[in-house]
């Protein structure tokens, strides 16, 4: 694999050994003292110092404060840090939570106020009105697509619900995906996350909304992940795999700004309740959703059932993704991840207010998300 560069609509750098082209990308803009963001696990680890070893004659510090799912109060925290280190620029350094904590310390560095009131939907929204600190990301896991998406999902530390801060000024200037980042994850997390970027795939495809752009992309990415996520988990040294997974995480996360589908909105109450990794909350659920969105779009189930090459046509499709997702170690019902029964009434009313499900293939109610959610217990 060599690196190849390209831009839709974010300019990315991919390919193995891109990480090192940061240092002389920042130096040529001018820029000379990054603030890399970063979660606690990655920032221990051997690969965090080994991409600092490529950042010479930059002054770079660290935060790595972000653990577990995002909050409001890591990306307050990586603004203090921000500003306590005279920073001129960001850099993103992990999965989809740092990544998104990264997109928004700019924000709260720059302008007045706490992060939570730049959600869309704060009932006192403020605007992003200057210019935010060049921004760059370097994906290390293959899930979210975080490095090229235009929002940031952020909870709230109280209540722990999702917030949204969506805008084209968070993209990154530009993403240097290196799969040879990837090369250390562990199987279940590399499971989890190829989970992930499957369903950002399969979901935005599904969504009745008009973007056949997006379909293009989203088939062609669920193709993608549904030949090399099997490799990735098995062999997790294949860099061909890896660099297929990074590509297909980054084409679900492009393609869902067609929007997703209920999967997402269970996947999102199931992160606010119980704070299970967004990946493995949407593999739990993505089947049993799935199933009962099959009579609504029998047809893109055929071409779904196409492009992954699975025999029996589009009624089979949700047979093969429950069987691909045991194969790569994801198995057992909700409760045997620490979902409760007694929780569901709480899931029920997050997911409903969930936005996701807006655009499921079916009109989706509290009812039917009771009925989902117990048969996935």
């Amino acid at each position: 694999m060599s690196i190849t560069g390209f831009s839709f609509p974010t300019a990315i750098r991919f390919g193995p050994g891109a990480r090192r082209e940061v240092a002389q990308h920042l130096l040529a803009q001018g820029l000379k003292r990054p603030l890399i963001v970063t979660d606690r696990a990655l920032g221990a680890l051997p690969v965090l110092a080994e991409f600092k070893s490529h950042l010479a004659g930059l002054e770079a510090a660290v935060f790595a404060g972000v653990f577990g799912n995002p909050t409001a109060s890591q990306a307050m925290e990586g603004a203090a840090a921000f500003k306590a280190h005279r920073a001129d620029c960001v850099i993103g350094f992990g999965g989809g939570a740092a990544l998104d904590v990264a997109k928004v310390v700019g924000i709260a560095a720059t302008h007045e106020g706490h992060i939570i009131e730049y959600a869309w939907d704060h009932p006192r929204v403020r605007a992003i009105e200057r210019e935010l600190p060049y921004f760059v990301a370097l994906p290390t896991t293959a899930g979210t697509g975080s490095e090229v998406g235009r929002s940031a999902v952020i909870s709230e530390d109280d209540t722990h619900l999702k917030r949204i801060v969506f805008s084209p000024k968070v993209l990154a200037k530009i993403v240097f995906a290196d799969p040879e980042l990837t090369l250390g994850l562990p199987p279940h997390v590399t499971a989890a996350t190829g989970m992930d970027a499957l369903t950002h795939n399969i979901e935005s495809y599904l969504s009745p909304a008009y973007h056949p752009l997006c379909d293009g992309i989203a088939l062609e990415g669920t193709r993608i992940a549904a030949r090399a996520l099997l490799t990735a988990v098995s062999e997790p040294s294949n860099l061909q795999a890896r660099g297929d997974m990074m590509m297909a995480s980054m084409m679900g996360a492009i393609a869902f700004q067609k929007d997703l589908g209920a999967v997402h909105s269970c996947a999102h109450a199931l992160g606010a309740v119980c704070d299970l990794h967004h990946g493995l909350a949407n593999a739990l659920m993505i089947d049993t959703v799935l199933a009962w969105n099959w009579e609504a779009a029998p047809e893109k189930f055929d071409e779904l059932a196409h492009v992954c090459k699975v025999s029996g046509g589009g009624e089979e499709f949700v047979p093969w993704l429950r069987a691909l997702k045991y194969r790569a170690g994801i198995s057992g019902k909700l409760e045997e991840h620490g979902v409760k029964r007694e929780q569901i009434p709480r899931l029920v009313e997050i997911a409903v207010a969930d936005i996701c499900h807006q655009t499921n293939p079916r009109p989706c109610t509290a009812a039917d998300f009771r009925r989902l959610f117990e048969e996935a217990m």
